[in-house]
């Protein structure tokens, strides 16, 4: 139960953290930092980094109580592998001209590696206690 625990601290934290300076600097974060191209309105950033931080407050309490709600893990696995395929999809076949794919595939390798994670921890967890 304890490696699920800490992969749901970890990924709630990076999901605040990198959620928190797109939200406060969306521009900057986008356009600057990743190459994308410019955005009139960036209200879509905002409301996505509303939800990610909705489901980071969600991973934690779940982490808090692993030992008795492991396998609700799985909203979050299937949360990550939706937005890796969204995201490499993208990257492959939907960046516009003048935006960097870089942004697509850092995400894209990112939800990977969280999903995988999640399905190892959940492994262990289920391993360590079945569902009745």
């Amino acid at each position: 139960m304890s490696a699920l625990r800490r992969i749901l601290y970890w990924e709630a934290g990076l999901l605040v953290a990198f959620t928190a300076l797109a939200e406060a600097f969306p521009r900057p974060v986008l356009e600057d930092l990743f190459g994308q191209a410019h955005q009139p309105d960036l209200a879509w950033v905002r409301i996505a980094g509303v939800q990610a931080l909705g489901i980071a407050m969600l991973m934690v309490l779940i982490a808090q109580r692993v030992d008795e709600l492991w396998w609700f893990s799985w909203a979050f696995v299937a949360v990550s592998a939706g937005l890796a395929t969204v995201t490499a999809l993208n990257a492959a076949f939907g960046v516009p001209d003048g935006s960097s794919a870089l942004f697509w595939w850092l995400m894209t390798a990112g939800e990977v590696a969280f999903t995988a994670a999640l399905l190892w921890g959940m492994s262990l967890a289920g391993n360590e206690r079945p569902v009745d």
